[in-house]
């Protein structure tokens, strides 16, 4: 069994959660990338190898039941126990031409199955093997859009930017990350939500004005908290944003 820090990141074959395994490996942390296909994944880790880092890919699909107990039964039988898991993985479907009274339920129902239903899945999955850890960090990659007091709020950079189901989708991750919080308070797993920013990618789209690598930061400074950092938050660069 591996004495190394392990870390799992869902969604890991492109983009933020790419990254975000590029900058834990960086650090010295085995780091296994999750992605629904077996080659992306594989691909991301040779990727990751090349530069030196200790990477292996594995198969997970958030939203597939039976790929999620097989990703544990692989971590518990290669390590023995996971130190970090970053639910990185997540969809953007909102329709930009529809009001949200007008999106269509079908997009609600695969909009939570990823963001929501899905990271509460695997983290129920995996939570045995974070336990054995002497410091088991979780983070829920979040988004500003998940703020109902910024929504709420006239003014605010997002007041005018509705993406119904994916903003939703977000504010019960931010209520998922308070409860299991609560739930863990008193062990040495500590969990956050976390804001990467405005991030040039697929999903960021036009406009976007972070770079990946910053992108990346906001989960891998909750990642690697030291023992007295917070726990049940909802940070952007070590800023506490509101829920």
């Amino acid at each position: 069994m591996s004495t190394k820090k392990i870390a799992l990141i869902t969604g890991a074959n492109k983009g933020i959660g790419l990254e975000t395994a590029r900058q834990l490996g960086r650090q010295g942390i085995t780091v296994l990338t999750g992605a629904r296909d077996e080659a992306k994944a594989t691909a991301a880790a040779a990727e990751l190898s090349k530069e030196g880092i200790d990477a292996h890919g594995i198969v997970i699909d958030v939203s597939d039941a039976g790929s999620i107990k097989k990703a544990g039964a692989q971590i518990a039988r290669d390590y023995g126990h996971l130190d970090i898991l970053v639910n990185n993985a997540g969809v953007m479907l909102d329709d930009r031409k529809k009001k949200p009274s007008e999106q269509s339920l079908d997009l609600w129902r695969k909009t939570f199955e990823t963001n929501l239903f899905g990271l509460v899945a695997t983290t129920q999955a995996l939570l045995p093997l974070l336990r054995k850890s002497d410091a088991g960090r979780i983070v829920n990659l979040s988004s500003i859009l998940g703020s109902i007091t910024l929504h709420s709020t006239p003014g605010s950079p997002i007041y005018d930017s509705k993406q119904p189901a994916y903003d939703v989708s977000k504010s019960a991750v931010n209520a998922w990350t308070v409860n299991l919080a609560w739930e863990l308070k008193e062990t040495p797993i500590k969990v956050n939500a976390a804001h990467p920013g405005w991030v040039k990618t697929e999903m960021g789209g036009e406009g976007a004005q972070m770079e990946i690598e910053d992108g990346a930061k906001t989960s891998v400074e909750l990642a690697t908290l030291g023992p007295d950092g917070p726990s049940g938050g909802f940070v952007h660069m070590g800023e506490t944003l509101p829920w």
